[in-house]
C-alpha cells in the first residue's frame, strides 16, 4: 500500500494531505453530473400543525428545535403570512406563520428557549 501526497487548494487555503492507495480497489467510473443535478432545490419548509379550539387557533411547532426570535405578542394583530416566531431546527432557520389574521391571545414560547415537536407556540383569536 503506497501512500500519495497532494496539495489541494480550497476557497484560497492549501492544504497538504496524505492519501493511502488501496490495492485491489480499482476505481469506479462516475457518471456525469448534469446541469440540472448541479443545482440543489431548497426542501420544502416543514407542515406546521394548528388546531382550532373555540378561541381560535393554536400553532404548535412542526419539529424540535431553538426559539431565534419572537414578532410578535399577546393582544397584537397579524395578518396570515406575517412571521411570528423563528425556530433554528437542524441548521436551518424556519419562519412559523400567522396561518390566519387575527389578534395573537397567547405567546408560549420566550427568545433562547426550545422546543419539541407539537409543542405550542402561539395562538389566534380569529
Amino acid at each position: 500500500m503506497a501512500v500519495r501526497k497532494f496539495r489541494i487548494t480550497v476557497n484560497g487555503v492549501v492544504y497538504d494531505v496524505e492519501a493511502e492507495e488501496i490495492e485491489g480497489v480499482k476505481p469506479q467510473p462516475v457518471a456525469p453530473v448534469t446541469a440540472s443535478e448541479k443545482t440543489v432545490a431548497p426542501s420544502a419548509p416543514p407542515t406546521v400543525s394548528r388546531h382550532v379550539t373555540e378561541s381560535g387557533v393554536v400553532v404548535e411547532a412542526p419539529l424540535p428545535g431553538a426559539v431565534l426570535d419572537v414578532r410578535a405578542a399577546a393582544g397584537q394583530i397579524v395578518e396570515v403570512g406575517q412571521i411570528v416566531v423563528i425556530l433554528e431546527a437542524m441548521k436551518m432557520e424556519n419562519e412559523i406563520t400567522a396561518p390566519v389574521s387575527g389578534r395573537i391571545s397567547a405567546i408560549y414560547v420566550h427568545k433562547g428557549g426550545a422546543v419539541n415537536a407539537q409543542d405550542p407556540l402561539f395562538a389566534i383569536e380569529s
